[in-house]
């Protein structure tokens, strides 16, 4: 099973002035600097958390669904399924009707329930969902303990960037931030 990004988000879950108000930065010479360092920060806050924090186009990419019926899709919150496509075992594309499936797409992770289920097809990749994924456009939008810990670790990265060499970077993480993301994480028995 394989997500691929097909879309990137449209925006940051920090603004570059809420960054600079963070860290009490009044000059601009950083801007581009704290701009990546937000986006790295969103980025490892997903990774982390197996979230996509702002709207974001993704393809889920998978051999087939269970016995049952099912395929789970580990990205969340899924907002909306956009299309499914199966390839049969010649490699032949064919759209899934909207009809032939139903989408949980409250519960973490996100399930597809086919019926019928999907059959013949072919032995690997045989099945992408292209969805949208994440708490909506906006900054605002995006749970306020996830974005402190972006601007935790954003800050953490800006304050530490000449101590250590790039090829030792991430020194480490701010105190707070594993509270901050440990609600969001997907939990294992």
């Amino acid at each position: 099973m394989t997500l691929v990004r097909t879309v990137e988000p449209s925006a940051e879950p920090v603004t570059l002035a809420e960054m600079k108000a963070h860290l009490r930065v009044q000059h601009s010479s950083e801007d581009a600097l704290l701009e990546g360092l937000i986006r790295a920060a969103r980025q490892d806050v997903e990774r982390a958390t197996g979230l996509a924090l702002i709207d974001q186009g993704w393809r889920l990419v998978a051999d087939g669904v269970s016995r049952e019926g099912c395929l789970s899709i580990p990205l969340h919150p899924v907002r909306e399924i956009l299309s499914i496509t199966v390839y049969g075992s010649e490699g032949e594309a064919s759209l899934v009707d909207a009809g032939s499936y139903q989408a949980d797409l409250v519960s973490r992770p996100a399930r597809l329930y086919f019926d019928p289920k999907p059959e013949r097809l072919k032995a690997m990749n045989g099945i992408e969902v292209d969805f949208t994924a994440g708490f909506g456009e906006a900054g605002t939008d995006v749970p306020d303990p996830l974005r402190l810990a972006i601007k935790l670790l954003a800050g953490h990265w800006y304050e530490f960037r000449g101590a250590y060499g790039p090829g030792d970077q991430p020194v480490s993480y701010p105190g707070g931030y594993d509270r901050l993301i440990s609600h969001y994480r997907t939990r294992r028995l």
